[in-house]
């Protein structure tokens, strides 16, 4: 089970590391508007906005990646950056687009739910 918990973990910091590269670098791209559904005139005009919430997603995945670094002794901090994932997965979902709880804060309760099974 540690090893699975582990691969979740890894997924859910590789998924907040493409956050941090489409919030802070693709945004008004065209990649970035088509993934987002977003138009060139909002997308110009929150994209600091974005980046700012793109590095903080960055923040989310060297946490998590730390966490693993340190393996065993690591597991407090694991379930602390999951558990921030989490919530903020809810937060976002619930006041900006429900996307957000199928992207964000589902593969992070996965991961918590298994790192605690583990």
């Amino acid at each position: 089970m540690t090893t699975l918990a582990n691969v979740a973990v890894g997924l859910v910091a590789l998924l907040h590391l493409y956050f941090l590269v489409l919030e802070m670098f693709l945004w008004t791209s065209p990649f970035g508007l088509r993934t987002l559904g977003l138009t060139p005139d909002f997308a110009a005009a929150s994209r600091s906005l974005a980046a700012n919430q793109g590095l903080y997603n960055g923040f989310l995945a060297a946490g998590l990646v730390w966490g693993l670094f340190l393996g065993a002794a690591g597991h407090a901090i694991t379930i602390f950056f999951l558990a921030c994932v989490v919530f903020a997965g809810l937060f976002a979902g619930i006041t900006a687009n429900r996307k957000i709880l199928w992207f964000q804060a589902l593969p992070g309760a996965i991961a918590l739910a298994l790192i605690r099974l583990s």
